[in-house]
């Protein structure tokens, strides 16, 4: 593809080479460079692509161009030749639930008989085929090339989690959702945005670019929901659990294996657990109804759903003991899921144990102190991913959240927290390791360790 195909429509300015210069690959890392390859040099958060100028050139790259992060993400669309446009993109933006949400919505799908892509925080699906994420919304260059790839293999539908941080920095310029879902938007991410109108005005984002014949799937139980919608040219479709709603669901009944639900009428056995699930659900169902499958065979296939990885992931031990593995990270996550436990097993001791990511949002840390303390029976306060910050320093401001210590445990290395959390909990209690979820690692400094709580809560349990 000649290079003034890949800046059209862009205000990319060519530094080496010719509108004429023929493109074999683009990058926006030097390291990626090669023969034949457009390098495109955007500024960074952490470095300036600027300065790598040289170093793609060395490598061998026929052209680079000045460009800003918007462009980047054009010149990706244009590269791969607007894949978005090919397929039915659908994507949810939220604090919570977009893993969920996006994972289900996607084995739904499929064993409806669709072929299927994947863009999630967990890892990446193009049909079946899985490859590693290393962030909530990839970056432009990623996200076309992998659309790409599930044009190609035949794929009718893509499901694609959408951070606020991914829509401040412009990584889905240019693509045609045929879906944005909102779920919820609670305190998160505040490290980065740093007011919460910041966190909520870059959510809102993705509802002001829809295309009108898209359609904005709003959480009406959520009050920004109605915010999210504001000048929103796509057609708007509500989903609640307590309201009036284009969809409506109501929990009859729920247990550790599962809830019976009233959706739209109809009452149908889930195997997931807990209300957030039930919102969650509604919005996979809500979803698929919309893009026009049978409400039969969605409320079918919905009853054959397995809960995604780290996500109210229980496992059940000797004395009635039940380890309940989530990733709830965030003050709001937390409530819900503690609250659910409450709702599952109400006569059931309820111990919670805990950290909060280094390097992250401050600010949540006593706040989930506090929410802990009232949910549960007893907390256990450790690591989490302390990153570059000490451990201690972060379980210190953690403590600062609790109004007594009586049934506060610190314990800073992770392992000994879980195997101390479970061998000391009486007979019949439900133990909640909160935060890391379906991650196989913990991040200490720089590196990243294998650490797998599954393996060693089997390991105690044995």
């Amino acid at each position: 593809m000649k290079l003034s195909e890949i800046i059209k429509g862009t205000k990319a300015t060519i530094l080496h080479g010719t509108p004429d210069t023929e493109i074999g690959s683009i990058c926006s890392d030097s390291r990626k460079a090669a023969p034949g390859a457009l390098f495109i040099a955007v500024k960074g958060c952490s470095a300036d692509g600027h300065d790598f100028i040289p170093a793609a050139l060395q490598a061998g790259a026929s052209a680079v161009v000045d460009a800003s992060r918007k462009d980047l993400a054009l010149c990706a669309d244009n590269f791969y030749g607007h894949p978005s446009g090919k397929l039915e993109l659908i994507g949810i933006t939220g604090t919570n639930g977009k893993t969920t949400t996006v994972t289900l919505l996607y084995n739904l799908l499929r064993s409806l008989g669709y072929e299927c892509g994947l863009l999630s925080t967990i890892a990446n699906y193009v049909g079946s085929r899985r490859s590693e994420t290393a962030n909530t919304t990839a970056d432009p260059i990623t996200i076309n090339s992998l659309l790409s790839e599930m044009v190609d293999s035949g794929c009718q539908y893509c499901f694609m989690e959408v951070s606020s941080i991914g829509l401040e920095q412009e990584r889905v310029a240019g693509l045609e959702f045929r879906m944005g879902i909102f779920s919820n938007l609670t305190h998160d991410h505040l490290d980065y945005h740093k007011t919460f109108a910041e966190y909520l005005r870059c959510k809102k984002l993705f509802f002001d670019n829809l295309a009108p014949e898209a359609v904005a799937l709003i959480n009406a139980d959520d009050k920004n929901g109605s915010v999210m919608v504001q000048n929103c040219s796509a057609r708007v479709v509500t989903y609640s659990c307590r309201s009036a709603a284009d969809h409506h669901c109501k929990v009859i009944e729920e247990n550790f294996d599962g809830m019976l639900l009233r959706i739209d009428g109809t009452e149908t056995w889930v195997r997931l657990v807990g209300r957030h699930n039930a919102y969650n659900l509604l919005a996979i169902y809500s979803a698929a109804v919309e893009m026009g499958t049978p409400k039969e065979e969605v409320l079918l296939a919905l009853s054959r759903l397995e809960p995604a990885p780290g996500r109210l992931e229980v496992i059940h031990g000797p004395r009635d003991l039940a380890v309940v593995i989530d990733y709830a990270h965030t003050p709001d996550a937390l409530e819900n899921v503690l609250r659910t436990l409450r709702d599952v097993a109400p006569k059931r001791e309820l111990i919670c144990l805990f950290g909060c990511g280094g390097d992250r949002d401050r600010s949540k840390r006593p706040e989930m102190a506090a929410i802990a303390e009232k949910l549960a029976d007893k907390v256990v306060v450790t690591s989490d991913n302390p990153r570059t910050e000490d451990p201690e320093a972060i379980i210190e401001e953690i403590m600062t959240g609790f109004r007594s210590l009586k049934n506060v445990v610190r314990i800073t290395g992770r392992e000994d927290a879980i195997r101390a959390a479970i061998q000391f909990a009486p007979d019949g209690a439900t133990i909640l390791l909160a935060g890391k979820g379906h991650e196989t690692y913990q991040i200490i400094g720089r590196e990243k360790r294998h650490f797998d709580e599954r393996e060693i809560v089997k390991s105690v349990l044995q």
